[in-house]
């Protein structure tokens, strides 16, 4: 009698509306499912269309394409043999839902439909999905016709059920549903339910990693149980980072733990467990099965199909694992590098542009394009030929391979420090000497002519001219001379980044990066439409105390020695003049 189930999960690094990509990509995380030996093959939240649609969910086309997708699936001998749970927006009843198909061997099992919207935050599921409300209950749903022909069903089930296969149960639960006080999972598991699995477009944020591990862990310590996560990773064509960190967890212990960055587009995670560890484990919690013999029962899909094998006694069991954490500084280096990369290849640009101030927030923006080398580098030489032909089409070198990353770093950031009559000869000094430690192609202008000539403008049409308070001016006078050399610095940013490769003789253009942490933004102190106005920031969600980790754990581990004077210095905007050739303004005393 066979108890030992073999089950796959994945991350997948989905693009919104690549309805192409994403379906080669969910077929060959289906492939390697199988090749491993899995039995029922778990894939992120809304996979086939991708998550980050925003309002294109209303559009009639991405309901299409995605049945075109899901009739391809059902089509596919890769998809025989194997329970597939894909996601994708259903519309049932004119309604549309943020759904899980659940289908085996051409034929689709059942329809789950989402029951708690992520809607805080960066989330607005319920912009265009309804939550399905009506707990341990199913419809009939009928399938539009290009399902019907390739599946002969005329309707399948819709609603909150679970699956009853030969040797086991599985239910589902969605992202925000493990997240919510009242999981799904928990009334499941007692009414028997032994397999949850969960479908997430769970974003990075530092340090959610412990959280995500946390809710697993504790769901199936006290309810007994096999839990598999499966989550998008890469940027989606949103601004939000997915961070991967797929898991597969059983009674509290993690058996499979997936990367929580990772340049692959297609990860896949899988775990051989004992049904008979989650029986054992949970008859011994008597308060459990006293609930249990109380709970509402689930509609039951039965399905004539087995995740296990009759002669599995020999079958290796997987091995309990630590999960293995990164540190804040670590998690800072690799995610926004890794969505970097993601960006930069689907934006068809060449490469970056950075104003380089010589202060902390821009050099930690420059350490992290200078961490995308690094990871570029060490995944062409893991043998990576998706990310060697992404480089080769961004440096329009088709020879080109990346080895070293401040070779690298040279041929797709370009850095500038922009010099007014205020900037001192420190942070000129400062902005150069990590430029050249991290390889980046450095240009030193100054921008004084420009202010000088729009501020010649205003006096020309005033008869006035404004001085800074130094100089007896008043502080209204003062501030519009500080933003006027901010503001510039924004339109030569973008100048250069449009420009620049065209001067040197080389094609394409550069996205210009913006440096402003989170700190500023909350704070208000800060130009509106500087130079940290950009196509993209970073460290726009950073606070400054991470940020000065983070730059203090690349000075170590990246061998930037420039890193030190930067952190040491004070942090100025160097926007009014200098005392005896020093800087007079720091952000401390004007904060204060």
């Amino acid at each position: 009698m066979g108890r030992k189930v073999t089950v796959a999960t994945c991350a997948l690094n989905q693009w919104a509306l690549d309805f192409e990509g994403n379906l080669q990509r969910i077929l060959q995380s289906i492939e390697i499912a199988k090749r491993k030996g899995a039995r029922y093959r778990l894939g992120p939240e809304l996979e086939i269309c991708g998550y980050g649609c925003w309002d294109h969910y209303y559009e009639s086309d991405t309901l299409l394409h995605s049945l075109q997708v899901l009739a391809a699936l059902l089509e596919s001998p890769v998809t025989r043999d194997i329970i597939c749970d894909v996601g994708m927006p259903v519309m049932h009843k004119n309604v549309r839902y943020n759904c899980r198909v659940i289908f085996l061997n051409g034929k689709i099992l059942l329809i789950r439909p989402k029951m708690a919207l992520a809607n805080e935050g960066n989330y607005r599921e319920l912009r265009w999905f309804t939550p399905w409300s009506r707990s341990r209950q199913t419809e009939e749903y009928f399938l539009p016709r290009m399902i019907q022909d390739v599946t002969q069903q005329e309707t399948v089930p819709f609603g909150d059920a679970v699956l009853a296969t030969r040797d086991t149960c599985i239910g589902s639960e969605i992202c925000e549903e493990l997240w919510t006080p009242r999981s799904p999972h928990v009334d499941m598991g007692l009414d028997g339910v032994e397999i949850f699995t969960n479908a997430s477009g769970s974003h990075h944020v530092l340090r959610k990693a412990h959280t995500r591990v946390d809710l697993v862990t504790t769901a199936t310590a006290k309810n007994g149980g096999i839990y598999l996560l499966a989550n998008q990773k890469g940027c989606d064509g949103d601004r939000l980072y997915y961070d991967g960190c797929a898991l597969i967890a059983m009674n509290g212990c993690i058996f499979a733990q997936g990367s929580q960055f990772s340049l692959d587009d297609v990860e896949v995670l899988v775990a051989t467990l004992d049904l008979e560890d989650v029986r054992s484990h949970r008859a011994e919690i008597s308060s459990r099965n006293l609930a249990a013999s109380k709970v509402s029962p689930y509609p039951r899909v039965k399905v004539d199909f087995a995740l296990s094998c009759r002669e599995d006694l020999l079958e290796p069991p997987s091995e309990p694992i630590e999960w293995t954490y990164h540190s804040p500084e670590e998690e800072i280096s690799l995610g926004p590098a890794c969505w970097l990369w993601d960006f930069l290849r689907r934006s068809g640009q060449a490469g970056f542009f950075l104003p380089l101030s010589g202060g902390v927030d821009s050099a930690a923006t420059a350490c992290l394009v200078y961490s995308m080398c690094r990871q570029v580098c060490e995944a062409v030489k893991q043998g990576n030929q998706e990310v060697l032909a992404d480089v080769r089409t961004i440096v329009d070198e088709l020879s080109y391979t990346p080895q070293d990353p401040q070779d690298l770093c040279g041929r797709v950031l370009t850095t500038c420090y922009m010099a007014s009559e205020n900037s001192s000869q420190e942070t000129c000094g400062r902005a150069r000497e990590l430029a050249q430690q991290i390889g980046s192609h450095h240009i030193g202008l100054n921008i004084e002519p420009a202010v000088t000539a729009v501020v010649g403008i205003f006096s020309l049409v005033t008869g006035r001219r404004p001085l800074f308070a130094a100089h007896g001016g008043s502080s209204r006078e003062n501030l519009a001379l500080q933003n006027v050399q901010a503001r510039l610095r924004m339109v030569v940013a973008y100048l250069f980044a449009q420009l620049s490769l065209w001067a040197r003789g080389a094609c394409g253009g550069l996205l210009v990066l913006g440096s402003a942490n989170v700190d500023e933004s909350l704070l208000g102190y800060l130009t509106k439409y500087d130079c940290s106005s950009a196509d993209i920031n970073p460290i726009g969600g950073i606070s400054k105390t991470d940020l000065k980790a983070f730059v203090q754990f690349c000075m170590e581990r990246f061998q930037l020695p420039a890193l030190q004077g930067i952190l040491a210095a004070p942090a100025t905007a160097e926007l009014e003049p200098l005392t005896d050739g020093q800087v007079s303004q720091t952000d401390e005393s004007k904060l204060a």
